[in-house]
């Protein structure tokens, strides 16, 4: 596999556990969702997968000098350069 591949793969991984993370804590505290939450959870399992692959599309590329070559910069945050 290239190297996208894989920085796409491990950058949506993350993603994805911070989102679920959030949103379990979100159902969980809620009284009104922690009474459907034999509902609410699947619903935040398939939402934090999808919206993990399309956030990763967006920060795997950053990490890539060359992102930030074509750009004239020498990096931000992201890419810790």
């Amino acid at each position: 596999m290239s190297t996208n591949t894989w920085l796409h793969i491990i950058c949506a991984m993350q993603i994805n556990a911070v989102l679920f993370g959030l949103g379990a804590v979100i159902v969980l505290v809620s009284p009104v969702m922690a009474a459907d939450a034999k509902i609410w959870i699947p619903l935040v399992v398939v939402l934090s997968f999808v919206l993990a692959l399309i956030l990763a599309r967006f920060i795997a590329p950053r990490l890539r000098l060359r992102y930030w070559r074509k750009r004239g910069q020498r990096g931000d945050a992201i890419s810790g350069y």
